[in-house]
């Protein structure tokens, strides 16, 4: 990164799972520089939807370096997750076409209940199989499968937890951290943020800011995709021994089993 960037520069990381991330400062500038960031980021950066694209280069290995203006500020607090912007910016994702053109030129197809379901089947351990909540959300996701047919494919961010939300110093909203966007039913995104953060009875006038009227066809289609997140989140965090979060999500996943 020096060599890239020249010794005047203070390269320093910034964490995150993959450390390929990494903060570049000199003379007051700060730069978020990333290794081998998809394509998909130069659109996003164009969108509006993530902090401004600085630059990309390619180094003699191969490996591409992208550069992002840093934004200071926060994530987004549990209850701003509520908020109207929150459901405007997700609207704007989901009805961007250039967005969904890159993913398709990209080579991504849309990601399908079926393959859902048997990615679940496939990856869960027998450990965790055999837990009674388990097999009630596997009958769940089987018997309800048929139900959850939407024409609609868009681009999904797959992860909108409260932290992958930006709030900048100057009022700015960006989501971030878009490593495995899909195309797919809007209906990932938005169930996992109105169970996660949504009061039951504010559902359909969030909703009505986003754009979409809460039906029942929605809200099974919600609850599927929830459902079928929380479980694969379950083996994710039991493959790394993670069993205080892995217990909290079973707790939730029984919880939105049992609300019917």
């Amino acid at each position: 990164m020096e060599h890239l960037l020249g010794q005047e520069w203070d390269i320093s990381p910034a964490g995150g799972a993959t450390g390929e991330a990494f903060i570049a400062e000199k003379d007051g500038q700060k730069l978020f520089l990333k290794r081998n960031s998809s394509p998909f980021l130069a659109v996003l950066s164009a969108e509006g939807i993530v902090p401004k694209l600085v630059w990309t280069k390619r180094l003699a290995n191969g490996d591409v370096i992208t550069a992002q203006h840093w934004m200071e500020g926060r994530e987004l607090t549990q209850a701003e997750m509520a908020k109207e912007r929150v459901a405007k910016l997700l609207q704007k994702i989901h009805q961007s076409d250039p967005l969904l053109s890159m993913l398709k030129r990209l080579g991504k197809n849309p990601l399908r209940p079926e393959s859902i379901l048997t990615d679940i089947e496939d990856g869960l351990s027998t450990e965790v199989m055999n837990l009674q909540i388990i097999k009630q959300a596997s009958h769940f996701l089987e018997n309800n499968l048929l139900l959850i047919e939407c024409d609609e494919k868009v681009v999904c961010h797959g992860d909108v937890n409260h932290n992958n939300w930006l709030m900048t110093e100057n009022d700015g909203l960006f989501l971030i951290d878009w490593d495995g966007p899909v195309i797919a039913d809007p209906a990932i995104d938005l169930g996992m943020l109105l169970y996660s953060y949504v009061p039951r009875s504010e559902w359909e006038q969030w909703l009505a800011r986003y754009g979409k009227k809460l039906d029942a066809g929605l809200e099974m289609r919600m609850k599927w995709h929830t459902v079928s997140q929380l479980v694969l989140s379950i083996q994710w965090h039991h493959d790394r021994k993670r069993y205080e979060e892995r217990d909290d999500l079973l707790m939730k996943l029984e919880a939105l089993l049992m609300a019917g």
